[in-house]
């Protein structure tokens, strides 16, 4: 089977948010759908190793914030690169409370849910939500997951429900492997002007914020 034929499908870049307790957090998610208009229903799928799983379980909602084309990519990096068991997400992020759910005011739209039922898989769960809310909050094209890898140069998180592990690619003769410095935490790959070893000491991977030293080097 080639894996390669899912990366026609088509996807947003989105977080996902819910309440833990009176505190606000959220994951980085690519994979939300409209099912239904009237009712409006939506579906969304969760790692069961994402912590945001388990609070989604216990508040019974959910809110969709949709990432614009001009969103700050590092907001990605902070939904999608740590886990908020350990870390408050939104501490680094402006977000407001639209439809008693917390929403990231860098969106250009949010939906809210309350959850209706759900399906287990093997890796994730597929939550779906009754829509309680939802408004537009600005003019933003709204980022692709396409947008995403060829703009952005972002990689997908492994909890990613569309997560494919890079196969290893044939040389050709005209295929001369290059030298980049890659970060280690998301894989963010500096393509820069400047050279990478003269990048100020306080340079930091524009996806996950994580520092200079983090970066490897690597044949890509």
């Amino acid at each position: 089977m080639n894996n390669n034929a899912f990366r026609n499908l088509s996807y947003g870049v989105y977080i996902i948010s819910t309440w833990d307790g009176e505190r606000p957090t959220g994951c980085t998610a690519n994979s939300a759908m409209q099912i239904t208009s009237s009712p409006a229903t939506i579906a969304i799928s969760i790692n069961h190793d994402n912590y945001t799983n388990q609070c989604i379980e216990k508040s019974g909602r959910f809110a969709i914030s949709i990432l614009a084309e001009d969103s700050d990519p590092s907001i990605i990096g902070t939904f999608g690169f740590q886990t908020g068991k350990d870390v408050n997400k939104f501490d680094s992020v402006a977000y407001e409370v639209r439809g008693e759910m917390p929403v990231v005011k860098e969106g250009c739209a949010y939906v809210t849910c309350e959850v209706i039922n759900k399906m287990e898989t093997d890796t994730h769960t597929v939550f779906l939500g009754k829509v309680v809310d939802a408004d537009v909050l600005s003019a933003g094209v709204p980022m692709t997951y396409a947008y995403y890898h060829k703009v952005v140069k972002g990689k997908s998180p492994k909890n990613a429900p569309t997560y494919i592990a890079e196969e290893p690619k044939e040389e050709t003769k005209e295929e001369a492997k290059s030298i980049k410095y890659v970060c280690s935490v998301c894989g963010y790959v500096y393509d820069g002007d400047i050279p990478f070893e003269e990048l100020p000491d306080d340079y930091k991977c524009p996806i996950c914020k994580k520092p200079k030293a983090v970066f490897v080097k690597k044949e890509v």
